[in-house]
């Protein structure tokens, strides 16, 4: 199991390679919207900000009123982050949980 520092610097890892990833076509698709990543293992979460199609603000604990929620173990965390587990391959498997509405998952796949 990972730890809680480990996760932090995960979700910082994803959000850079998701910030450099965004271009100016992403940017205008994708709407804004407040994050959740729970870590069940770990029994904590992170938040977050997407605006413009970068990932901004994460800190520890949940934001009320998240549009999109994200739930993984704290190693399938750190397996996305180095690359080692593919987003799509956690998602289709059940190891990644995603709640979201269909038009933020349409939305968003884009980045992901």
């Amino acid at each position: 199991m990972a730890t809680t520092q480990q996760c932090a610097a995960a979700l910082r890892t994803l959000a850079d390679r998701l910030n450099e990833l965004a271009d100016d076509r992403v940017r205008g698709l994708t709407p804004d919207r407040t994050i959740v990543c729970r870590i069940p293992d770990l029994g904590t979460s992170f938040s977050a900000e997407l605006r413009g199609g970068n990932l901004l603000d994460i800190d520890e604990g949940e934001r009320e009123a998240a549009q999109v929620t994200f739930t993984v173990s704290s190693d399938d965390l750190i397996a996305m982050a180095d690359g080692s587990l593919r987003f799509t391959s956690a998602w289709s498997s059940g190891r990644l949980k995603v709640d979201a509405s269909i038009r933020d998952l349409l939305r968003m796949r884009s980045l992901l």
